[in-house]
């Protein structure tokens, strides 16, 4: 499995935000996985308070994860 930068996932995030291109378009034109930026754009949609409801933000996950241990 690759391992992209969290400046290369901002960066793609950003594009999406910036253009009317679906998620799907942008991943090809940087030749990722669409399922990759899709995940990556939602998770900073659920930092930003945008989320669904009930969505955790990254904060929270690692906080989760540092309890359940």
């Amino acid at each position: 499995m690759k391992r992209y930068t969290a400046e290369f996932k901002r960066d793609a995030i950003a594009l999406v935000d910036s253009t009317s291109k679906t998620v799907t378009a942008v991943a090809r034109e940087l030749g990722i996985s669409p399922k990759s930026l899709r995940s990556w754009y939602w998770q900073a949609k659920a930092d930003r308070g945008e989320g669904a409801p009930g969505e955790l933000a990254t904060a929270e996950r690692e906080e989760l994860r540092r309890l359940r241990r």
